[in-house]
């Protein structure tokens, strides 16, 4: 129930008042309703259907004119007085069916967006505990299950009203018979009660399935290389049998759930309808007037009772989703690393380094639980306007400590400073705007080459842009291209080769106009003659930029201001290039022979 009174409050929080006025509309409707039901005596009374005097059924004081109605002319006006009120009915059912599914609509664009808002708000460490399939999981199917939960919980209030008021009617109509239908119905709901909690195991377990499904199903497809390759094509397709052998189980075990529950509800209808006529006609000796209106109110209350029934058994499945989402939410506000998109004038200027940035004495693991540090006692002088190299072997650390220069993390002990300023939670994001990352394997979206290149820079003009190419070498590929610039790339770059893909987003880094560029291992995909190039230019953004470089590849990184070497967490070796290579019994020398004939 927790996580159902949290979306009521998020629905209330986003809709407003115009949720009460909804319900009050579904009050107005169930009222007007039973008006119409308790018209159907006089009328069938002045009809000549039933006896003539209306004397036998306790009406409302309020019907108390129909009495006084001329014989000649009162089924025509009673007549009329029902059309206008199932006029009216249709006319607000209609404005309030329209305004339930504005609320139902407007509350899910909203939890969207909220939804991937909070992802994208959380920090790195959130990021790199959880797999990307929970996250597509949680904005697809989850939040579909919140989507049909809402629609439930709506209809669902709209059958208690309903339910409410007619069981008032039929206490006004005679209190013995509307106690015995609550009683039934009473009995309904405890029968159904194994019903919702199966329901919900069946829930739980179906988006663990849907969770599972979806991982496995983006593992494959983002492996379909190897897949093709390696001629794995069976395997793949019997793992995938397999899995949907289980989801075809569970699926009909829902089925099977609601259809005996259905069941269940027919028969206690038939033998609660049964002993409701025997005991109003043998026990209460119920007048025909009344009992004729007691069965029109128990015809259209009992099916209310089934369906508060099936409304428990979804909202019961989809509470799993409830939870989940919740949850998510919970925990990216833990994470949470600013307030809003739109940050003040103030959060918006960018920290440019003008001088060094530094690490001091810095500590840092990705989890309390491990004892193990990445990073242990790290103390690093960066020049601004110098290139940095950062080596060592794999597992060294080196990612970890240039995460922590870009603000991506940070220290668990010890500090980073942007010249003389110590980086925080309430600045690092103003340091983000001043860098470009360079990866070693290259992301780019299923879009054009210029969308690609303007989503840092929205205002570049295409004269910056084949400047950006042209430092990257990559104007003479994309000039061979059909679209040119407008070249629609694929799904990650999958249209263009490797090397390619690494050139463009280099090219995009270059184009923001950085203070400091990072490139991990960025000249991997290179080929010889556009590595040299990158280095040509590289070198001419000495005095102009800060570059740090994470180089697997050794001779790339001859020419660096300052190389440094790193093993298990620690720096064992700052320097230059030439002067390290010296040092026998060094990790750097190692690496060289390592390179040198492997």
């Amino acid at each position: 129930m927790t996580a159902i009174i949290y979306f009521i409050k998020r629905l209330y929080a986003v809709t407003g008042n115009i949720l009460f006025l909804n319900l009050l509309g579904m009050v107005v409707i169930s009222l007007l309703e039973g008006i119409a039901i308790l018209l159907l005596v006089p009328m069938l009374s002045m009809s000549g259907i039933i006896g003539k005097s209306t004397e036998a059924i306790q009406l409302p004081d309020i019907f108390g004119f129909i009495r006084n109605i001329p014989e000649s002319w009162g089924l025509s006006f009673i007549l009329g007085i029902y059309v206008l009120l199932v006029l009216g009915q249709g006319i607000l059912k209609r404005s309030v069916a329209v305004g339930s599914a504005k609320i139902h609509l407007g509350f899910m664009h909203h939890l969207r967006l909220d939804t991937f808002g909070s992802i994208l708000q959380a920090d790195w460490p959130f990021h790199m505990k959880r797999r990307k399939s929970d996250f597509v999981n949680s904005l697809t199917a989850e939040i579909g299950g919140v989507n049909g939960g809402i629609n439930t919980l709506i209809q669902f209030t709209a059958s208690v009203i309903f339910t409410a008021i007619q069981i008032g009617l039929a206490f006004c109509l005679s209190a013995k018979l509307a106690v015995f239908v609550l009683v039934c119905g009473l009995a309904v709901a405890l029968l159904a009660r194994k019903f919702v909690q199966r329901s919900r195991t069946i829930g739980h377990q179906m988006n663990e399935m849907s969770r599972h499904y979806l991982a496995g199903i983006t593992d494959q497809l983002n492996g379909i290389k190897d897949i093709k390759s390696n001629a794995l094509e069976s395997y793949r397709m019997e793992w995938i049998a397999s899995l949907d052998r289980k989801i075809r189980q569970e699926q009909l075990g829902n089925f099977k759930l609601k259809a005996t529950s259905q069941f269940v509800y027919q028969l206690a209808s038939g033998l609660f309808i049964a002993a409701f006529i025997f005991f109003s006609v043998k026990v209460l000796q119920t007048q025909l007037e009344q009992l004729l209106l007691i069965i029109v109110i128990f015809s259209r209350l009992w099916p209310r009772f089934n369906g508060i029934q099936s409304n428990l058994e979804s909202l019961a499945s989809s509470l799993p989703a409830f939870k989940s989402i919740m949850k998510l939410h919970e925990e990216c506000r833990e994470a949470k690393e600013f307030v809003s998109f739109e940050p003040s004038r103030e959060a918006l200027q960018p920290i440019r380094v003008k001088h060094s940035l530094e690490c001091r004495g810095v500590y840092f693991r990705y989890s309390q639980q491990e004892s193990a540090y990445a990073l242990q006692d790290v103390s690093l002088r960066i020049e601004a306007n110098r290139m940095t190299a950062i080596v060592g072997p794999s597992g060294a650390g080196k990612s970890t400590l240039v995460d922590l220069v870009m603000g991506l993390i940070l220290p668990e002990q010890g500090e980073v400073l942007v010249d003389g300023m110590t980086l925080t939670k309430e600045n690092l994001l103003r340091l983000r705007p001043s860098i470009s990352y360079v990866p070693q394997d290259p992301f780019l979206f299923n879009e054009s080459i210029r969308d690609n290149l303007l989503m840092v820079k929205r205002d570049a003009t295409d004269g910056e842009i084949w400047e950006a190419l042209e430092f990257s070498a990559s104007a003479g590929f994309v000039r061979k291209l059909p679209q040119g610039l407008d070249t629609v790339i694929g799904d990650r770059g999958v249209r263009l080769s490797g090397g390619e893909r690494q050139r463009l987003v280099l090219a995009r880094a270059v184009l923001r106009g950085p203070s400091i560029l990072v490139l991990d291992e960025a000249t991997s995909a290179l080929d010889t003659e556009n590595e040299a190039k990158i280095q040509e230019a590289l070198e001419q953004l000495k005095g102009k930029m800060t570059v740090i470089v994470i180089a697997h590849r050794l001779s790339t990184i001859r020419n660096a201001d300052q190389v440094v070497v790193i093993d298990k967490g620690r720096i064992v070796q700052r320097g230059l290039f030439s002067q390290l290579a010296k040092e026998k019994k060094s990790m750097l020398s190692h690496l060289l022979e390592q390179q040198a004939y492997g």
